[in-house]
């Protein structure tokens, strides 16, 4: 049977627009890039049997409307509408699980370095850190490359020339409410690549943190800063089924792994150091 129930919520400067299904322990999706809680459809529907899900619009995206005119969206902000998300939907302070994914990763990071009593754990996957690896300049200076291309040529340009961090390949077609490509390199995509996640924060909660990554997306760019970030923390990064968008592709393998990933953290946390992680740090190239 469907439980799917929706609602908004209002925050400073927006309101935001969430989904929640399934019954049990509270796991909530965070998207990233131009992707509405419609990308996790099936992920969603495929954990529904054994937790209650919690997936929203960011803030600018699709049905989560913004009060007044689009600025720059820091990670920061989106980490406080989590936490009022969740302060809504679990007054009682409950812990919650929590999966992010490229930006969505970036924003569960930011959450349980500031509010650690309300993340049981976190799986991050593929953030866009790009100023946690060594060629960063490359990367930033190609990423404002791809907001001059947008400018001059549109969003087709502009994302056919962001694949370089993607491994040349142009993005799949994802499941959308609707395309917010343009709101993505306007105003989410510098902000998002610049933000570098508070190492010293996160290494006060390494217990409850997995980096994560797509199996056929250990070679991309966009792969990297999670096995950099991984390596800091002390552990290996957990690999999933697909590649960025592996959540969206393969839907059913990816929940069955990231019910594997949460189940095998010890109570309390402790990091992945390589047996739900797979057989190592793989060898990630630009």
């Amino acid at each position: 049977m469907d439980t799917l129930t929706t609602g908004t919520l209002a925050v400073p400067g927006a309101r935001l627009y969430y989904e929640v299904r399934g019954a049990g322990p509270p796991l909530l999706l965070i998207t990233g890039g131009n992707s509405d809680a419609a990308v996790f459809e099936g992920l969603a529907a495929a954990l529904a049997a054994r937790f209650r899900v919690v997936g929203y619009d960011p803030r600018g995206i699709s049905r989560s409307v913004l009060e007044g005119p689009p600025v720059e969206q820091r990670v920061e902000v989106h980490a406080d509408d989590a936490f009022r998300l969740l302060e809504r939907l679990f007054p009682a302070g409950e812990p919650v699980l929590v999966f992010g994914s490229c930006l969505g990763a970036l924003v569960g990071l930011e959450l349980v370095s500031r509010h650690p009593g309300r993340v049981r754990a976190v799986v991050a996957h593929e953030p866009p850190a790009l100023g946690l690896l060594p060629d960063a300049e490359e990367h930033h200076a190609l990423v404002d490359d791809v907001l001059r291309t947008f400018h001059r040529e549109g969003v087709a340009s502009a994302l056919h020339r962001l694949s370089a961090l993607f491994g040349g390949r142009p993005a799949p077609a994802l499941p959308e409410e609707r395309d917010n490509s343009a709101f993505f390199l306007t105003h989410v995509m510098r902000p998002a690549t610049r933000f570098v996640p508070d190492s010293a924060a996160l290494a006060a909660v390494a217990d409850r943190v997995t980096m994560a990554g797509g199996h056929d997306s250990r070679t991309y760019v966009i792969h990297r800063p999670a096995v950099a970030l991984a390596h800091r923390l002390g552990h290996r990064p957990a690999l999933f089924p697909g590649g960025h968008a592996g959540y969206a592709g393969q839907p059913g393998a990816f929940a069955e792994r990231l019910v594997e990933v949460f189940a095998a953290r010890p109570a309390g946390g402790g990091a992945d150091r390589g047996g739900a992680g797979g057989p190592g740090a793989p060898a990630c190239v630009s």
